[in-house]
């Protein structure tokens, strides 16, 4: 104001003091030294490009566990269907066949680890199926019912076959060449067509076919299998009766 003279000496209070003092560097701000904040970016920036790469493998690695348990579980349902099929064949009931609730739960449990979880059980659930197989393929070697049709019908057609040559040699060497023989002989004609008669009814009692196949009963070559011991047997007759 007009009048007043100011004193240059005079202490100067309030705000314009503290911005004085400001500009005059009484708060001096901390020094950070480029290299170490560039260093530290650095740093920060590898440990976010390591954590991005890790999920990324991470994903990969689900996504390759979960396209490869889809493949196995194809396969498993392959193999068990047909298993079941056999298995049904055998006269196991279908309820044995599904699991039972504390089998699921287990089951559940042993694949709550995802991807690779499921992948691992499904891998061992296809090693047992083809154990289980191999089981089932060791005894059906030992089973008439699962051998070719010829071997199999071979095992009913030959003894009805063998059964009257077999008594026509027996009286021949017991009596020699007399009326027996000439009975037995004559007895003999019909009796490969008693033994086919025989042999086919047979197959159809012992071996039983699924309900969507027929049984093969091999007709001609039982015809066969009948006639050649009968043929046999006679020739032998009539060149003993024709020698004596």
């Amino acid at each position: 104001m007009e009048g007043v003279e100011v004193d240059p000496i005079a202490t100067v209070t309030g705000p314009g003091r503290q911005r004085a003092a400001t500009a005059t560097g009484d708060a001096t701000p901390r020094a950070v030294d480029p290299s170490t904040a560039w260093t530290e970016y650095l740093a920060a920036a590898r440990q976010l490009d390591g954590v991005r790469r890790g999920a990324a493998a991470a994903a990969g690695e689900q996504a390759r566990s979960a396209e490869a348990a889809r493949e196995e579980l194809t396969v498993v349902r392959t193999g068990l269907a047909s298993q079941q099929e056999r298995l049904r064949e055998l006269g196991v009931l279908a309820i044995s066949l599904v699991p039972s609730p504390p089998e699921l739960t287990e089951a559940a449990r042993s694949m709550a680890g995802g991807p690779a979880a499921v992948l691992a059980a499904l891998r061992a659930a296809r090693g047992w199926a083809e154990a289980a197989d191999a089981a089932l393929a060791a005894r059906r070697r030992f089973r008439p019912g699962s051998w070719p049709a010829r071997a199999r019908n071979l095992l009913v057609y030959g003894p009805f076959a063998l059964l009257v040559p077999l008594i026509q040699v027996v009286v021949l060497a017991a009596t020699g060449v007399g009326p027996a023989t000439v009975a037995a002989l004559i007895c003999g004609l019909p009796m490969p067509a008693v033994a086919f008669v025989a042999g086919w009814i047979g197959i159809g009692r012992l071996f039983r076919a699924s309900p969507t196949e027929r049984l093969d009963r091999t007709v001609r070559f039982g015809v066969l299998v009948c006639l050649v011991p009968a043929v046999l047997a006679t020739v032998g007759l009539l060149l003993a009766l024709l020698a004596g």
